[in-house]
């Protein structure tokens, strides 16, 4: 086989986020395990790879440095690299498919990817809560993957996700963030129980919160956040008797003393933060903020602002240790309040 031929191997997906020299690697020890590769193959110069497939000379780097780190790639200076053992198999092969990026969702994937180590596979995808995306992505997907981990919120559009899941995922299912119901199949899960969460963590914030008339979830009616929210915000406010409202469009609310907004997209807090500057009011004495999902740059806006959130670096870790295991267990993740100054 001559050099030339690793090319045809060589696969980078346009619907893929996963980085390209990651990408490039997993190309080279597909080769590898289906004995396309073999041991003391040589391979092309940085250079060449660089050219042949228009990548950054960076990128080839970081492909074959990870090879190296991997024991299956050895250079000699002067030569060049080749592949040094051809015995290697990546026996975990994950699709991993999330609805956005975000900081939060970073923290999951970091997790993720930090349990399962450098013997798995990742194939990451985002369908920016499209579900038209999300089912053209996980159909035209040929590979045989040991694991589907999917994170399946959907702003329109996701009434039948789960046949498409049955049809794709099978047995090798793991849901992330959220049940659907509908799978057929016993699958792996680590999720949030939107409902009880909200309403667990604000019976801990009561006594803050009774400094307060009325509570007020911004909630955009155009979301992919599940309605479980909006019922447990609602039992709450009903069972303590604080008078609530559903804000679909923060932009067009008036902030006024004495109220407390709980806010769920990270646009619409920079937009509630703006409108609370504007006024005279100060957060945590006239008006309080509580926002879904701790990030860490939220430990010091306004001093703090108070979060109810979900661990999702735990979220992350349990998922990888399903896969590692190959156990197929529902856990719920815990979830928290972290009371700052804004309430």
């Amino acid at each position: 086989m001559t050099t030339e031929n690793i090319y045809r191997l060589i696969y980078f997906d346009e619907y893929s986020i996963t980085p390209k020299y990651l990408q490039l690697t997993h190309s080279i020890l597909k080769g590898i395990e289906e004995g396309k590769i073999g041991k003391d193959y040589i391979l092309p110069s940085i250079n060449d790879l660089s050219f042949e497939l228009e990548i950054s000379r960076n990128t080839a780097e970081k492909a074959y440095r990870h090879l190296k780190q991997l024991g299956v790639v050895n250079s000699v200076p002067g030569k060049g690299y080749f592949i040094s053992r051809s015995d290697f198999k990546q026996t975990i092969s994950v699709f991993l498919f999330f609805n956005k990026l975000s900081a939060h969702k970073k923290l999951i994937y970091d997790s993720f990817a930090a349990t399962l180590g450098e013997q798995a596979n990742i194939d990451f995808y985002i369908y920016n809560n499209d579900f038209s995306l999300f089912k053209k992505i996980l159909t035209d997907k040929s590979v045989d993957y040991t694991h589907y981990v999917i994170i399946p919120h959907f702003i329109e559009g996701g009434d039948n996700a789960h046949e498409i899941i049955n049809e794709v995922a099978g047995k090798k299912l793991i849901l992330l963030d959220k049940l659907i119901p509908g799978i057929r199949e016993e699958h792996g899960a680590v999720y949030e129980n939107f409902e009880k969460d909200i309403f667990g963590a604000l019976k801990e914030a009561l006594p803050r919160l009774s400094n307060y008339q009325t509570l007020k979830i911004v909630f955009p009616s155009y979301s992919y956040f599940p309605d479980e929210i909006l019922k447990g915000f609602q039992n709450f406010c009903q069972e303590y008797a604080f008078d609530h409202l559903v804000v679909h469009d923060i932009r067009e609310e008036e902030i006024k003393n004495g109220e407390v907004y709980i806010n769920l997209m990270e646009d619409d807090l920079v937009v509630l933060l703006e409108k609370v500057r504007q006024t005279k009011l100060e957060p945590g004495k006239n008006v309080g903020i509580i926002s879904y999902n701790e990030t860490p740059w939220k430990r010091f806006i306004l001093e703090g602002i108070t979060t109810i959130s979900t661990d999702f670096k735990k979220m992350g870790a349990i998922a990888a240790e399903m896969v590692l295991s190959n156990e197929k267990k529902r856990v719920e993740v815990p979830f928290t309040l972290t009371l700052r100054n804004s309430l």
